[in-house]
């Protein structure tokens, strides 16, 4: 079954179909996502604490910027382009991405580092050019003009411009856009991975 992600983006047939199939599809990529948190818990190696604790600070920080994120966003209504989406088209992406590599960090299981390598390149690289395609269609010329300037995951460089969209609102990151769920589950398999590495 062809996900309606791919069909959008253009259905093509045989192993590559099925392929597509699976990449654009928007909840295995959050599912498997999540998951790999417990995951990366789970066969947490223990040893050094400062390792552990490092890589939950790296997680930690990439929820804060999920949540600033998803304060000022109001998605297929509004196209943001300042604070967060100043420096990346997809903050909540660079979000996601520290807080993957904050726990993978802290497990320092090679098997682990591969499955969360592998989530990666399977899954952005497509979710970008689903979403970029998405945004592109909704706001036409404002979002090419942004987006030429506008790294999509990583900035490359630090101009920041100060929220003038909209004004973070806290109601909109935590219940709207379901950071508050998000967060509690990171905190308990934080908890997991601290209990795993043996540091309570």
């Amino acid at each position: 079954m062809v996900s309606r992600r791919a069909r959008k983006m253009g259905e093509r047939t045989g192993l590559i179909g099925m392929l597509d199939s699976l990449r654009f599809h928007e909840a295995s990529r959050q599912g498997i996502g999540l998951l790999l948190l417990p995951v990366c818990a789970w066969f947490a190696l223990p040893g050094s604490p400062e390792r552990v604790l490092a890589g939950l600070a790296l997680a930690l920080i990439g929820e804060i910027w999920r949540i600033y994120a998803a304060g000022v966003i109001y998605k297929n209504k509004q196209l943001a382009t300042t604070g967060a989406y100043s420096l990346v088209r997809h903050p909540l992406y660079l979000g996601n991405f520290m807080i993957l590599a904050g726990f993978t960090f802290s497990s320092a299981h090679w098997g682990v580092i591969a499955a969360v390598i592998a989530f990666l390149v399977f899954y952005y690289p497509a979710a970008i050019r689903y979403e970029d395609a998405k945004l592109e269609r909704l706001f036409g010329d404002s979002w090419r003009e942004w987006s030429r300037s506008t790294p999509a995951m990583f900035p490359t460089r630090l101009r920041w411009r100060a929220n003038t969209d909209a004004e973070w609102n806290a109601r909109q990151s935590l219940l709207r856009n379901g950071e508050l769920p998000i967060s509690i589950y990171l905190v308990a398999s934080a908890v997991l991975m601290l209990y795993r590495s043996g540091l309570i």
